[in-house]
């Protein structure tokens, strides 16, 4: 079995590696952090919808590029690499795929060549406040079409067009797609540790709503939604996590102390070769969960809660450790060791923390060892 991306894969890999160095430097992603009026960068956004990345699996005839799964797990890497201050992940790992993937032909046809051509930014909100988002918790309601409810914290909530919102009608749950331009909507935007990737609070008064997929099935749809989203996730913070590492690396060879590298000390070689064999472990699980996307078959979940913990340990050990090797520069604002460790610690919270991840994998090889297939609605 080969995981490993194929020539073509590699070549897409190596084109999306030059364009964001070129385009997406640190410089661009502190004039979103420095600036509160500033949610996304604009024009990087544009440059990721001219290059067909936003609709990377959006199919041609709704003007996406119409690639698979793993190209767009190949883009994901590069724009972890790279801290972008963009809503890519919202729209392109989680609104586009649940559109492709539960929408309706109407629902498709409509919204599919927005996303392709960066007129449409997705979002998902399926918290209302601490503790995991799950569909038995959930309080925002539905009546007569309309919604009703808060969801806080939204990541991309106060810069996107459109949202998947979680919520009851009667006794059945399901997930709902609302054009946040309407009425009945009051968006507020919270402070966060990443404000290169912003959150806001929205709140529903009666706003129109349309369901995606059948009544009833939200539990089974939000777990694929997030199954699907964990491993796009996972090759971005293995991204992030691998540049971590050149850059602690990189550091410690040319810091000298006291006549040599910083890099020749025992403790220096230790922090790397940890960051190392943390970030070759996710990338592992981030490769196999890239080839069950791929085969589409009952690995998937599984593959998904261990690619999800793998990646969001590794991006968090390496951001620290990163950190810790630049010494007291690392601790300053100028060093750009902060600006991973806050994309770390947003990323790890994004789609649900680890004990959450936790729990969806050990029910995942509970479900799979008793004879029981996928189990649904874990989170």
């Amino acid at each position: 079995m080969n995981l490993d991306f194929s020539e073509d894969e590699l070549a897409l890999k190596a084109e999306a590696r030059r364009f964001l160095e070129a385009r997406c430097t640190s410089s661009t992603t502190r004039a979103v952090l420095d600036d509160d009026a500033i949610s996304f960068d604009r024009e990087l956004w544009r440059s990721l919808v001219e290059m067909g990345w936003v609709g990377a699996r959006i199919p041609e005839k709704w003007g996406g590029s119409g690639l698979g799964h793993v190209e767009l797990c190949a883009i994901a890497e590069e724009m972890g690499r790279v801290i972008a201050p963009v809503p890519f992940s919202s729209t392109a790992y989680i609104f586009a795929e649940a559109i492709i993937n539960h929408g309706s032909d109407a629902q498709r046809e409509r919204l599919l060549p927005e996303i392709a051509q960066g007129r449409a930014i997705g979002c998902l909100a399926t918290s209302e406040g601490p503790g995991a988002a799950g569909m038995e918790a959930i309080q925002t309601e539905v009546v007569g079409g309309r919604l009703s409810g808060t969801k806080a914290p939204v990541t991309d909530g106060d810069i996107a067009t459109h949202a998947i919102v979680s919520a009851r009608e009667g006794n059945a749950s399901g997930l709902y797609v609302v054009a946040l331009s309407g009425d009945g909507l009051r968006r507020e935007t919270l402070r966060s540790i990443d404000p290169t990737r912003s959150v806001a609070r929205l709140s529903f008064d009666e706003a129109v709503c349309e369901p995606l997929g059948k009544s009833g099935d939200g539990a089974a749809l939000l777990s694929g939604i997030l199954d699907r989203a964990a491993i796009f996730l996972a090759f971005e913070q293995v991204g992030g996590a691998d540049k971590c590492l050149d850059t602690a690396r990189g550091y410690a060879l040319a810091r000298y102390a006291f006549g040599k590298p910083i890099g020749a000390n025992q403790a220096i070689k230790h922090k790397l070769a940890d960051i190392y064999v943390k970030n070759q472990l996710a990338r592992s699980h981030a490769y196999f969960g890239a080839w069950a996307f791929a085969e589409g078959g009952t690995e998937l979940a599984k593959a998904a809660a261990a690619a999800r913990i793998a990646g969001t340990q590794a991006y968090d050990f390496a951001a620290k450790e990163n950190l810790q090797t630049h010494g007291g520069m690392g601790f300053t604002w100028e060093a750009d060791c902060h600006l991973h460790l806050r994309r770390s610690r947003q990323l790890a919270l994004s789609i649900g923390g680890l004990p959450a991840w936790r729990e969806r994998l050990v029910r995942s090889l509970e479900s799979q060892v008793l004879g029981l297939g996928n189990s649904d609605g874990l989170y």
